[in-house]
């Protein structure tokens, strides 16, 4: 463990003791991952929305995707002596840090996406990623068959594998592809998250693999990085392109043509779900340990029936 994260656990064990004993009344933390992406940013309108629905004070932190940011976060809001944690963690095991040092000061933790390797916690709101992958697989099967594109293979731009929902994705998707007898031409984890990340790895393998006739991109804001790439390699009209999540484009994109459709989650109906089950645990109320929310698959089909729900929950357009 790096030297700089390993003295802030000790530092934040050690001043633990001098924290106040008695929680502030109506107050939470929203502690996310990176507030520069747009999924994270419309939970966080979620979280806020319900909190002040239910008459918390809610205050929001951002990690900037590092673990020594997500660390001093968490110790700074458990000094403001917080009611609880609302927590989108960096990844399932840097989670396992911030719940130990929310248990050593007895302040309750709801996880809402991501998860956690270990620790306990209050409830973990999650999307359910393996149904919303094989529904959006499914219409990718689709357009492939009555495009006669269903003799190609599929590229993957994949988030991290290391964390359970970007396996649950893969697995999701797969299944799809493997009823329907179609390959996967290759996958690419991200690392960096980042446009030219995207475009290069949409060209290495468009490159890599001649018969490539779709592509499916695990997330949805560097989305412009593979048009990009599939445009400057001349096959725009030959590949068709997947997504999961939403940008607000894609209330035109869809009907266009341009992507055949995305795997939409609802962060906005997360993060109100999240402060929901924390008030009901700080009432003394039963709440539910896991709750998986529907991920929505969307094509020109049916975007027009679904619209008002996707701009509520997966936009957060109030």
């Amino acid at each position: 463990m790096p030297g700089s994260i390993a003295k802030l656990i000790t530092t934040a064990l050690l001043v633990g003791s001098v924290f106040s004993q008695a929680a502030a009344k109506n107050k939470l933390a929203y502690l996310t991952s990176d507030t520069s992406i747009p999924f994270w940013q419309i939970m966080a309108k979620g979280v806020k929305a319900q909190a002040q629905e239910l008459g918390y004070e809610i205050k929001v932190y951002g990690a900037q995707n590092t673990r020594k940011n997500e660390l001093q976060n968490t110790i700074n809001a458990i000094q403001s002596d917080v009611d609880g944690i609302i927590l989108s963690p960096i990844n399932s095991s840097s989670a396992v840090t911030v719940l130990k040092l929310a248990k050593k000061e007895d302040v309750p933790v709801v996880i809402s996406d991501i998860g956690a390797d270990s620790g306990e916690y209050v409830s973990f709101i999650s999307s359910d990623n393996t149904q919303g992958a094989y529904g959006i697989g499914k219409v990718l099967v689709q357009k492939m068959q009555e495009t006669g594109r269903d003799d190609g293979s599929v590229g993957i731009i994949a988030i991290p594998q290391k964390r359970a929902n970007g396996k649950a994705r893969t697995q999701g998707f797969m299944k799809a592809l493997d009823e329907a007898g179609i390959a996967a031409a290759g996958i690419k984890q991200q690392k960096t998250f980042s446009y030219k990340e995207t475009y290069q790895f949409t060209k290495e393998l468009i490159n890599d693999h001649e018969n490539m006739s779709a592509l499916w991109l695990q997330g949805s804001h560097r989305y412009k990085g593979a048009l990009d790439a599939m445009k400057e390699l001349g096959k725009a009209d030959e590949i068709l392109l997947v997504c999961f999540d939403a940008e607000p484009e894609f209330l035109d994109l869809i009907p266009k043509g341009v992507l055949v459709g995305s795997a939409m989650q609802q962060p906005f109906l997360m993060g109100q779900k999240a402060v929901s089950v924390m008030d009901e645990h700080l009432h003394n109320k039963k709440v539910t340990k896991n709750i998986k929310m529907d991920v929505l698959a969307i094509s020109q089909k049916n975007i027009q029936q679904k619209l008002p729900l996707i701009k509520k929950n997966v936009l957060g357009q109030q």
